[in-house]
């Protein structure tokens, strides 16, 4: 897995990347672990390069938390955080409310929100955005991820990304996550993934799916 900041890729010389992400939500909620999750299953995928890195605001559980991801098919050169998203996955509709978490999304971007509301429901602003909807914390809790009694979603908004996005398989996710728990927790990671991958909706999608590839 991977350690904060640290670009992972398979040659030394970086070149520019193909798809940007960026991650929201509140501090304790995992984040961090789920931006090096998917960044370990991009790679597991093919992906020649790959960045997962996390930026702080206030140091406080519940703070709004930003995770930035960048993946490509050639080696990665840019650094620093992500200001024009291809995609962005809100771990925390509430965050919404506090920062611009969509800040600089490109045009027919990409955004996935954990939340049991429909489209209508969360007002999202971004009219040309394909928009994916998961109730990533209630399969959390239906599965007994919790940590001080509340639920972690974070590997079940790793299916969420998988199915929305289609820039990863679930059997990359799957590797990804027994990479990164012990065999006590893995299986019950496995199935929130896998759940919110099969009860993921994309709105606004004409073709049934995200056109991220140009």
């Amino acid at each position: 897995m991977f350690d904060e900041g640290v670009i992972y890729c398979d040659k030394l010389l970086l070149i520019m990347p193909g798809i940007d992400g960026r991650i929201v939500g509140r501090g304790g909620q995992g984040i961090v672990m789920a931006a090096r999750m998917f960044a370990e299953a991009a790679y597991l995928e093919g992906f020649k390069g790959v960045q997962a890195f996390p930026f702080f605001g206030a140091e406080r559980r519940g703070a709004p938390v930003q995770a930035f991801l960048r993946i490509a098919d050639k080696e990665i050169l840019t650094m620093g955080q992500v200001y024009e998203p291809d995609m962005v996955v809100v771990l925390d509709e509430h965050v919404m409310q506090l920062i611009d978490a969509l800040a600089g999304l490109k045009k027919g971007g990409l955004v996935i929100v954990n939340t049991a509301k429909g489209p209508d429901e969360l007002k999202i602003d971004k009219k040309d955005a394909v928009l994916g909807l998961v109730d990533a914390t209630s399969i959390a809790f239906k599965h007994g991820i919790l940590s001080s009694g509340m639920p972690v979603s974070n590997t079940s908004i790793l299916g969420a990304i998988a199915k929305a996005s289609g820039l990863v398989s679930m059997r990359s996710v799957d590797e990804a996550i027994r990479k990164a728990f012990s065999k006590k927790d893995v299986e019950k990671n496995l199935a929130a993934a896998r759940e919110a991958y099969d009860t993921t909706k994309l709105y606004n999608a004409p073709e049934g799916v995200w056109k991220w590839k140009d």
